[in-house]
């Protein structure tokens, strides 16, 4: 079963990526997700394995994953290792006025389960659609949040400069 969701962010795409590259930052974001740890020695990027489960009604499925691409500041893809087959992508495109198209897809099936596992695929894809709609509105609440406050800083710092005057910014005083 293929299920995705895309969003726009009113932010630059390393501001996006800062995120979701991050997976310690996953659980504050990502709906659905009850568990995502580190499975390996900390790296990340590239090989690093993560062990992640998702609430889909009464289960828990998921298993180890494995970061299998990493195109800084574009794609962040993942495979299983263990558990529920899935393969998923975070893709991140630069859109005009500093904004950013981010789209997470997720593809799963049950292996070998006959017309059980297919009825429960279909089953629990609006949840798990629900799940990635929901992550992305977080996520976007969030990088949207850092960015003003970014942005406020940088207001505040300019302004404290400017009100210190010439010799705080770098100018000669009187008298030299």
């Amino acid at each position: 079963m293929r299920v995705g969701a895309q969003i726009e962010i009113a932010a630059p795409p390393d501001a996006v990526w800062e995120l979701i590259s991050d997976p310690s930052r996953y659980l504050h974001f990502m709906a659905g997700i009850t568990r995502w740890e580190v499975a390996d020695d900390g790296t990340r990027g590239l090989g690093a394995r993560y062990r992640m489960l998702m609430r889909v009604g009464s289960a828990e499925i998921g298993g180890l994953i494995e970061i299998v691409e990493s195109d800084e500041g574009r794609d962040l893809a993942w495979t299983s290792v263990t558990g529920i087959d899935q393969r998923g992508r975070w893709r991140l495109r630069e859109r005009p006025g500093g904004r950013t198209r981010v789209e997470l897809r997720l593809a799963y099936g049950v292996a070998g389960s006959g017309i059980l596992g297919w009825l429960a695929e279909h089953v629990g894809a609006p949840t798990v659609r629900g799940h990635l709609r929901r992550s992305l509105q977080q996520l976007k609440r969030q990088v949207e949040h850092e960015q003003l406050r970014r942005q406020a800083a940088q207001r505040r710092s300019a302004r404290e400069v400017s009100a210190a005057g010439p010799s705080a910014a770098g100018g000669t005083s009187n008298g030299s």
